[in-house]
């Protein structure tokens, strides 16, 4: 059996807050892409996300982004289950 191995994810350069908990990010590879965060405002650590002078701390950090408190979105998360800007 093997393992799929995805490659490492661009690095986020530029994160912008939009409307309905999205965020407009760009990687450094040129690719500006959507996330969606609704998914994540359930659970205890990205539950004040859900006021928006809070959501719109978000920045880029590292790899990834980030807010204000510290509450961060993995790598690969953000990448691969975020959607193509056309």
């Amino acid at each position: 059996m093997s393992l799929l191995t995805l490659p490492m994810p661009p690095r986020a350069v530029k994160a912008v807050p939009q409307p309905d908990y999205h965020v407009l990010v760009t990687f450094g590879n040129g690719e500006e892409r959507i996330f969606d965060v609704k998914p994540y405002l359930d659970f205890k650590a990205y539950k004040e996300l859900k006021i928006p002078a809070l959501f719109d701390t978000v920045k880029p950090a590292g790899l990834s982004i980030e807010w204000i408190h510290g509450q961060d979105i993995c790598p690969d998360e953000l990448y691969y289950n975020s959607v193509p800007v056309k």
